[in-house]
């Protein structure tokens, strides 16, 4: 069904590509790290974030870089499937509509409401395809391939021990059919545990999505046991600092893989869901009255590349469809998922920012 499903995509979009399109280079692997509901602005002050600034301005940043909707879930599915499917809330991937006591989907019976398992194909369909790897990796996830909602840390002797540290609403591969039924889900929905031991033995896939628990990636808890840093309406400051040192640990970490010091083109991205608050900018694919797809507010981009640019401030309009399309891109996939295909309404590449520099190699 997946095969077939591929198949149609590729018969619509193959001929898509630009000039653009064309001069993004290969890439053998991608590592996109993703922080939660910060604007550009708040990360962007050293004062406040200097990790991540000191790497924007080293290497590369999309100074207008926007999400697609409020709140985060679909946010995840506009960078994977190039769509947000409808869903404008955070409820559980087996959500559907209907009257529901289950505490995950409080939502199931408002207007709009859309079944949260997508049946159609994603970026690690695509890589798979492809002859290529891909992974999931989540702090604080209870076991490799689960499909558990939230999970907290079973180490903790207070309310750390069942607090949403990891919630799936953060994972956007759980949302797809196809990686809820693969056999092989615990290869690809795995833990920072996991994380740590492809670094150490040089074995990392094409491509990652690297999410941090709550308490590491910006968004932030409350209650017992949470830490006065993981409180953001306590200490805000904090919250981002405390993100901005778990980015800086990651990218200290794949910066020093043999990957990374090959002549393999190797990028790392930093990047967030959504703004903050619930404002409404947007570009790219976004439609200003759709219910899921409205505009989810300017936020940080940050590309890091082993042989591409150094210190470039790029302008152009992006949003994760832009993303997506740079990946598929970058992997040479030969069709572009949903709004990632949309050239028309302004998604294009972000080639400035990947392009090899010779004398970087």
């Amino acid at each position: 069904m997946m095969t077939s499903l591929i198949a149609a995509v590729i018969a619509a979009a193959a001929a898509g590509a630009t000039a653009a399109d064309r001069s993004v280079p290969a890439y053998d692997h991608v590592f996109v790290i993703i922080e939660e509901n910060k604007n550009y602005e708040q990360i962007m002050d050293p004062r406040a974030a200097p990790n991540i600034s000191r790497l924007a301005a080293a290497y590369g940043t999309a100074t207008q870089f926007y999400a697609e909707v409020h709140p985060s879930e679909a946010n995840y599915l506009a960078l994977l499937g190039g769509d947000t499917f409808g869903i404008h809330d955070d409820d559980a991937f087996y959500c559907k509509p209907g009257p529901s006591d289950d505490p995950h989907c409080t939502g199931s019976t408002g207007a709009g409401y859309v079944d949260h398992t997508i049946r159609e194909p994603h970026l690690g369909a695509q890589l798979e395809a492809s002859g290529r790897d891909w992974k999931g990796y989540y702090e604080t996830l209870p076991t490799s391939g689960s499909l558990a909602v939230t999970a907290g840390d079973p180490t903790a002797t207070n309310g750390l021990q069942t607090a949403a540290l990891y919630a799936s609403k953060h994972s956007g591969f759980i949302n797809f059919a196809s990686v809820q039924a693969d056999p092989q889900r615990a290869h690809h929905i795995v833990g920072f545990d996991q994380l740590e031991a492809d670094i150490s033995a040089n074995r990392l896939p094409a491509f990652a999505l690297i999410v941090p628990n709550q308490c590491n990636e910006m968004h932030g808890l409350h209650g017992d046991g949470v830490p006065p840093d993981c409180d953001g309406d306590h200490d805000l400051a904090g919250l981002i600092r405390r993100g901005d040192a778990e980015v800086g640990r990651l990218v200290a970490a794949l910066e020093l893989t043999k990957a990374w010091a090959s002549i393999e083109n190797v990028a790392i991205l930093i990047g967030f869901d959504e703004g903050a608050g619930r404002t409404r900018e947007g570009c790219c694919g976004v439609t200003p009255q759709a219910i899921s797809n409205f505009g989810g507010g300017h936020i940080p981009m940050v590309v890091i590349t082993n042989h591409g640019p150094r210190e470039v401030s790029d302008p152009s309009p992006y949003s994760h469809y832009s993303l997506l399309r740079t990946l598929e891109d970058a992997f040479r996939l030969p069709a572009y998922l949903g709004h990632a295909a949309d050239t028309a309404a302004g998604v294009v590449p972000m080639t400035p920012l990947f392009t090899v520099q010779a004398n970087q190699r």
